[in-house]
């Protein structure tokens, strides 16, 4: 009984991260799309993540990724995947430098929505907030990008 109940909200949390990270791609394809935001320059981007479950008080997880990369390239191209993964945004509000939209997800497995902040510092940098609720256990995500330098030759 106990490893059905673990099994059961191992699944819910590698399916809340999945859905963090399909809205974030669904904001920045977004993001590439309107003409007032700076497109982001290429090169290498450092990604600073921590994710908070709240089934799980206390347990967050954080990662950093460090890659040679165009953010708005890859913006575009994650569009595309995740039409296919049944979600839909908002239209994006934005206030200054911040850009604010909810999503909803939608598959056979599980329902899903969220609520995404984005604060652009400039064509080099970039902060997310995101509160998702798909269901217990709920999620709130940071991310913070950087550009820190251009890619080795």
């Amino acid at each position: 009984m106990k490893l059905r109940c673990f099994q059961k909200l191992a699944r819910k949390i590698v399916l809340c991260s999945c859905i963090a990270a399909a809205i974030y791609f669904v904001f920045l394809a977004g993001v590439a799309k309107a003409d007032d935001i700076p497109a982001f320059r290429s090169g290498m981007w450092e990604f600073n993540r921590t994710t908070k479950y709240s089934g799980s008080p206390g347990e967050q997880r954080t990662t950093t990724i460090r890659k040679c990369t165009n953010p708005t390239e890859d913006m575009k191209n994650q569009n595309e995947m995740i039409k296919k993964n049944g979600c839909s945004i908002s239209p994006i509000s934005k206030s200054g430098n911040t850009y604010t939209f909810t999503t909803q997800c939608r598959n056979e497995n599980t329902k899903g929505q969220s609520k995404t902040v984005m604060t652009v510092e400039n064509d080099s940098a970039y902060d997310l907030k995101i509160e998702t609720v798909p269901g217990p256990p709920g999620t709130s995500e940071q991310l913070r990008a950087r550009r820190t330098g251009d890619c080795a030759k």
